[in-house]
């Protein structure tokens, strides 16, 4: 087996954690990665824990169709960086992924290509690949990102994964914060002007020439129905979500007041920087398929909720009803 290094890295784990620690939600357009030196800091990373030399970089994402988008090209030419992709499928979750992760770990180490393999993921599916690259011979670490308050001692890791490492190392905080960058601070104008369904003139604006986007009967009546669920707070609230056609009563008789708390300010917090980032176009399309929420907007909901109060308390049906009622309660203000 030749002694060198071989790192392998999630980018959704990754650019998740790299991203929520910048801009304070892991909504991708609410922040800027410089890929160059977020690679070269993890290969230099790796370099001066291990004195080792690095085979290859395997950079692991998902796209439509599993297709190359441009940031995949550039990403691809950064030398000694490989890219692998899986797919996403119709309700936005990624496919594929994983597979090719630990197919692509178990085989460098069935060829003796690396004796040591960083691995920057937190999934706990990874753990039998890893058991069987160490059974070839060859030392996995996990590469992660600290947290003080984390028992692992680092965030979004499952325990089974930590448990099946040689040992957990992490990724330095300056390399992190020189690496992503948010994009740019809330905007309350911007966000109020999107949220309008009817375009507006004012004395200071020219009329536009296009017709008004009008709202349709059935948004209004939708608006108003969550208006009055809203001025009702004693009575339950219906909520649904991208993830299925389940739906379900927002209570807090089996939750802490605290957790509750938390989830609405997160609901609450994606709204605001989702208005920040997108067009009034966007904002037309969400209110027409309301109360269903698009699977970007539910991942990062889960995400962001996950970062602060772990994924276990996050899988909670009563926490999820909670973010994504708040989320739209957040838009029932502003608009």
């Amino acid at each position: 087996m030749m002694n060198q290094t071989a790192i392998f890295i999630d980018a959704g784990f990754l650019l998740s954690l790299g991203g929520h620690r910048a801009a304070g939600t892991t909504l991708r357009s609410a922040f800027t990665t410089h890929y160059e030196a977020l690679i070269r800091g993890i290969v230099q990373t790796v370099k001066k824990n291990t004195g080792l030399n690095n085979l290859r970089v395997y950079w692991y994402d998902a796209s439509k169709d599993g297709l190359f988008t441009e940031q995949h090209k550039r990403i691809g030419l950064i030398p000694g960086v490989k890219v692998r992709l899986g797919r996403i499928s119709y309700n936005g979750e990624q496919k594929g992924v994983d597979l090719r992760l630990a197919l692509d770990l178990v085989g460098v180490a069935r060829n003796g290509s690396a004796s040591i393999a960083y691995l920057v993921s937190g999934d706990d599916d990874l753990a039998e690949a890893v058991e069987e690259a160490q059974d070839l011979g060859m030392k996995v670490v996990l590469l992660g990102v600290a947290k003080s308050d984390s028992r692992l001692g680092v965030a979004s890791v499952a325990e089974h994964l930590a448990l099946t490492a040689d040992y957990i190392e992490t990724v330095p905080n300056h390399l992190l914060d020189s690496a992503f960058t948010k994009v740019l601070e809330w905007d309350k104008n911007h966000s109020e002007k999107t949220s309008l369904i009817a375009s507006a003139s004012t004395e200071t604006e020219p009329k536009p020439v296009a017709k008004p986007v009008v709202p349709t009967p059935a948004v209004m009546a939708q608006k108003l129905v969550a208006k009055s669920k809203m001025e009702r707070d004693t009575e339950p609230e219906v909520v649904y979500s991208s993830g299925g056609d389940s739906s379900g009563y927002q209570g807090s008789a089996a939750y802490e007041q605290k957790e509750l708390k938390v989830a609405e300010e997160i609901g609450a917090k994606v709204a605001e920087s989702w208005l920040a980032f997108t067009t009034q176009h966007d904002v037309v399309e969400l209110i027409a398929d309301k109360p269903q929420l698009p699977p970007e907007i539910d991942r990062t909901l889960l995400k962001d909720c996950a970062q602060v109060l772990g994924e276990w308390k996050t899988d909670q049906q009563t926490i999820r009803r909670t973010l994504r009622g708040s989320f739209w309660e957040y838009l029932d203000r502003i608009m």
